[in-house]
C-alpha cells in the first residue's frame, strides 16, 4: 500500500518527472505558467469521462489565462490513449492535454491523491493549482462519486490571479467585475488613513473597492 503525504499550501509543489500521453513531463516544464494538476480514479469510467470532456472544452480558456492542464491516474499510457481515442470517437471531443501514467503511484503519493478508505489502486478526484513559481496555491478534493465543476476552477484561478496582481482578497462567489476586499489595516494610524481614502468602508476591518 502506498502511503500518501499531503503537500502544503504556499510551499513549493512536490517535484515530479513522469511519462505522459505527450511524452515525458516534469514540474519544471511549467515554470512561468500556472498548472492545474488533477487526478481521476480510473480510465473508462463515466464520471471521469464527463470531467475530461469539461476540461477539454475549457482548455483554451485556461490557456488564455496562462494556465496548462495535466491529468493523472494510475493507468498506463496505453490505457490513457485508448480512453482518449474513445472519447473522441463517442463524444466528438479531443483531449488536448497530457495525462500522466502513474502505475507506481509515485506522483499520487507525493500529492496525497490516495486516501485511506478509498481503493488502494485509485486516486481520488484531487485538483492542485500551482503558480508560475512552482508554489502550490490551492487544493480541491472531491469524492469518487461526484464530478468536479470546471467553471469553479476557472473562477478560482481568476480570483487568485486578481489577488496576486492587485494585493487584494475576493469575497464569497466573486467573479470578475465584482468588488474586491482591501486587506484590513493593522495599526490605529492605518485605520485613520483608511477612513480618509474614500473606499467603500462598512467598518474599519471591512473595506471593498472596484478595480
Amino acid at each position: 500500500m502506498t502511503t500518501s503525504s499531503f503537500p502544503h499550501l504556499n510551499e513549493s509543489a512536490p517535484d515530479f518527472k513522469a511519462l505522459t500521453t505527450h511524452g515525458e513531463r516534469s514540474l519544471a516544464d511549467y515554470k512561468g505558467k500556472w498548472l492545474i494538476l488533477f487526478s481521476h480514479p480510473a480510465d473508462f469510467t463515466p464520471v471521469c469521462t464527463t470531467e475530461f470532456i469539461g476540461f477539454a472544452k475549457a482548455a483554451n480558456t485556461f490557456k488564455g489565462m496562462n494556465c496548462e492542464l495535466l491529468g493523472l491516474s494510475i493507468d498506463s499510457v496505453f490505457s490513457h490513449l485508448a480512453w482518449t481515442q474513445n472519447i473522441k470517437e463517442k463524444f466528438g471531443v479531443e483531449i488536448p492535454f497530457p495525462i500522466i501514467e502513474d502505475i507506481k503511484m509515485e506522483v499520487a503519493g507525493a500529492y496525497g491523491m490516495v486516501h485511506p478508505g478509498a481503493a488502494d489502486t485509485q486516486a481520488v478526484r484531487a485538483t492542485f493549482f500551482i503558480d508560475p513559481n512552482g508554489v502550490l496555491r490551492a487544493m480541491v478534493y472531491y469524492p469518487m462519486s461526484n464530478g468536479r465543476s470546471i467553471d469553479e476552477f476557472i473562477r478560482l484561478l481568476q480570483a487568485m490571479q486578481t489577488s496576486d496582481a492587485n494585493k487584494v482578497a475576493t469575497p464569497e462567489g466573486w467573479t470578475p467585475g465584482c468588488d474586491v476586499i482591501v486587506p484590513p489595516p493593522k495599526t490605529p494610524d492605518a485605520i485613520a488613513k483608511r477612513q480618509a481614502e474614500g473606499l467603500k468602508m462598512v467598518d474599519w476591518y471591512f473595506t471593498t473597492k472596484t478595480l
